[in-house]
């Protein structure tokens, strides 16, 4: 199965949308960094500043988005900044903590499964009342799996990781609080391999997610999962082609830059 026109056209459209306005406000840095300014260039700085505020605006929404066209292409349900509510009692707040301590101390082994019935076990019905792990990145339904996403950056460190388990956790409680017969599985989505070819193994020594059932998806299982075929490699070509038509606007925009250094 391939990715059909109208996502391919709907993802182009957003990628170039959302270039060109970041190309049209963006202005360089206006604080003085007069070390960095002479040791790289004035001018190659506002280029890597430009393309670091662009590697934000893919962190802070453009995922999100991209992925919701990809997977009501395919039919199922899915929304962006999803509010997922409920409560978690404290007895299941509890709970929730030992797991993921012993599961950070290597006295546990991780089963999405079991740790999902666990909390299953524990939770109560509760009032559906927002939390401060409320929003979700990106929610999506197929058949009668939920599926609850956090979108996470290519590198998390440890910590990073650690804090990003125990909100999955959370996740499933506070859903589970809402009805108990929920399908519920909480994932980590990374949308891309910075290690490719090699596999991402940044997480893998320390046990505290599920990689057998799906808990992390990274790159191309995370994108084929929310379209339900295998479309990676026409998603990537669909950033080229808009990077192609996007070239005379970037390169444009990088000359202005280049007349900076004169000025220091």
């Amino acid at each position: 199965m391939t990715l059909s026109t109208q996502p391919r056209q709907q993802i182009e459209a957003l990628l170039l949308r959302t270039v060109r306005e970041k190309l049209k406000a963006y202005q360089p840095e206006t604080e003085s960094m007069p070390f960095h300014y002479r040791l790289l260039g004035r001018d190659r700085y506002a280029v890597f500043s430009f393309i670091h505020s662009m590697n934000t605006t893919f962190g802070a929404s453009l995922w999100e988005q991209i992925a919701v066209i990809l997977a009501r292409a395919a039919g199922y349900q899915a929304v962006q900044h999803y509010k997922l509510l409920g409560v978690v009692d404290g007895k299941t707040e509890e709970a929730i903590r030992i797991l993921h301590r012993n599961l950070r101390a290597g006295q546990a082994t991780v089963d999405k499964k079991e740790e999902t019935e666990a909390i299953l076990a524990t939770i109560v019905p509760g009032a559906a009342e927002e939390d401060p792990d409320t929003v979700v990145d990106l929610y999506v339904k197929i058949g009668d799996q939920e599926n609850y996403f956090d979108i996470t950056s290519a590198k998390p460190n440890m910590k990073e990781f650690a804090a990003l388990k125990l909100k999955l956790l959370r996740w499933s409680g506070l859903r589970l609080s809402q009805d108990r017969k929920a399908d519920v599985w909480t994932r980590l989505a990374i949308p891309y391999n910075p290690y490719h070819p090699e596999p991402y193994e940044r997480w893998t020594l320390k046990g505290l997610y599920d990689l057998a059932a799906g808990e992390i998806l990274v790159a191309e299982n995370f994108w084929n999962f929310v379209a339900g075929a295998d479309i990676f490699q026409e998603l990537l070509d669909t950033f080229e082609a808009a990077g192609k038509k996007l070239r005379p606007e970037l390169d444009a925009k990088f000359r202005e830059f280049s007349n900076l250094q004169a000025n220091l």
